[in-house]
């Protein structure tokens, strides 16, 4: 069983597509020789019967006794040329009145019920097979009591004819399971062939060959759903490669300014001898850049969290309106720096971690004002999506945002400005962080932008 589980899908098959055409054969062929074991014993009852209705008819003309003392010379004229025929005629007292040279009948083949003609087979003593059978019969003579007839046949000629048939038949036949095997096989290769063109072609694509398609026309439709699922498995591995290669990039980018400023401040500082004033807004400055840089190691720590399953929101009812006010009474002093107009309107109740939810919250308000021109306006809302679904609606005034940038809003530093220049205190990652959250409750976050107005829409579970 090891042997098989571990053999290849092409000898596996040939295996199972031999042992079947060899079961079928020996069917067959069993079937075959019993069909002609049961034609030689329909001949041979034939025979014997026939044999049997001419000894019986002239037994019926016998008158006399004299008659009947001739009757061995004339079944001896009747049998000529029936070399392997052997006949017994015995009286009821058992006195035979003929018997053919070198019989040697049994004795349950001469006491046989004669109420039927049955056939009985047996070997005699010279190793040889017989079929024979017995009846009575009546003679013509007054008062003269029914003499038993026993005839046999013998079978050595059937035997070698059938010794000769058997040998050839499974000659045949195991010659014939041997070819079905290798056709077998040979159809087998054939039919796997697209397996191995598609190990074939899978072979060669590599990290920098992600473009790489098999054609669904060139394999057999069985194979259809098994490239269509390598396709679409290869377009999300190319579209995940290029995503982190962007991850990696802009990933590069974000630590490389506060890094470069951290060395250049801390590089001319030394360059001379500086006052105890100078060295205390350095260390300022450079503090400010590694709180940058902690609030990005935090960031990208808690969406690795999120990627590997370890983010559990802790279950709570959570009122959205009463975040969304705390959180606005937070970012008051900007809203008023900015001018901005803020309204909010309508209310539910969500199941989820209340300090997730108030962090993805949070990053699309700060989102929402940093990109509100001055005078602008924030329009926050709660409606019910459906019966077990609460959305909330952030949307402000500002630029339009292109329609080809709204699918990658929320991936990780992804910043619609070409020139890739920090702005404010963002790390690029507030976005990525509200659609983990969103994500890790069971809901669902979307964004669309017209007429100088983005809106982002958060979908929630109620329960």
């Amino acid at each position: 069983m090891e042997f098989l589980n571990r053999a290849s899908v092409t000898l596996r098959l040939t295996l199972l597509f031999t042992s079947v055409s060899a079961a079928v054969l020996l069917l067959l062929g069993l079937q075959i020789s019993a069909l002609f074991e049961k034609h030689f014993e329909e001949l041979d009852k034939s025979l014997l019967l026939g044999k049997l209705e001419l000894i019986n008819h002239e037994l019926e003309k016998i008158h006399t006794n004299n008659e009947l003392n001739a009757l061995p010379a004339l079944l001896e004229r009747f049998l000529v040329g029936h070399n392997d025929l052997q006949v017994q005629v015995l009286t009821d007292e058992g006195q035979t009145l003929y018997i053919t040279k070198h019989a040697d009948l049994p004795h349950e083949l001469l006491n046989v019920d004669n109420s039927r003609v049955q056939l009985i087979r047996w070997t005699g003593s010279n190793s040889k097979s017989y079929r024979g059978l017995a009846a009575l019969a009546t003679t013509a003579i007054p008062g003269s009591k029914p003499v038993r007839v026993a005839l046999a046949t013998d079978l050595s000629h059937h035997q070698q004819f059938i010794h000769s048939f058997n040998v050839t038949l499974w000659t045949i036949m195991a010659f014939a399971a041997l070819l079905n095997g290798f056709l077998g096989w040979l159809t087998v290769r054939y039919g796997l062939a697209p397996l191995r063109e598609i190990s074939r072609a899978t072979a060669g694509i590599t990290a920098n060959h992600l473009d790489s398609r098999l054609e669904m026309e060139s394999f057999p439709a069985e194979l259809a759903e098994v490239v269509k699922a390598l396709n679409e498995m290869l377009a999300r591995l190319e579209e995940s490669f290029h995503r982190l290669s962007d991850f990696s990039s802009d990933l590069a980018h974000e630590l490389r300014t506060p890094v470069s400023n951290l060395m250049t401040q801390t590089q001319v500082t030394l360059s001379k001898a500086r006052t105890q004033s100078d060295y205390q807004k350095v260390l300022a400055s450079n503090a400010e850049e590694f709180e940058q840089l902690s609030r990005m190691i935090a960031d990208m720590l808690f969406l690795a969290k999120s990627d590997n399953a370890l983010m559990v929101p802790h279950s709570g009812k959570v009122d959205l309106m009463v975040e969304i006010l705390s959180l606005l009474e937070f970012y008051d002093a900007l809203t008023e720096e900015k001018e901005l107009a803020i309204t909010c309107k309508g209310d539910g109740t969500v199941v989820g971690d209340r300090l997730m939810l108030r962090r993805a919250i949070s990053n699309l308000l700060s989102n929402a004002i940093r990109y509100t021109p001055q005078h602008g306006h924030i329009d926050v809302s709660v409606k019910v999506y459906n019966e077990t679904t609460v959305a909330l609606y952030v949307a402000n005034t500002g630029k339009t945002i292109a329609a080809e940038h709204l699918p990658r809003l929320f991936d990780r530093f992804y910043r619609t400005d070409t020139s890739r220049q920090r702005s404010g205190e963002g790390t690029g990652l507030g976005l990525a962080i509200t659609q983990s959250i969103v994500k890790a409750h069971g809901g669902a976050v979307d964004v669309r932008s017209a007429n100088g107005t983005s809106t982002f829409e958060i979908r929630l579970p109620t329960q």
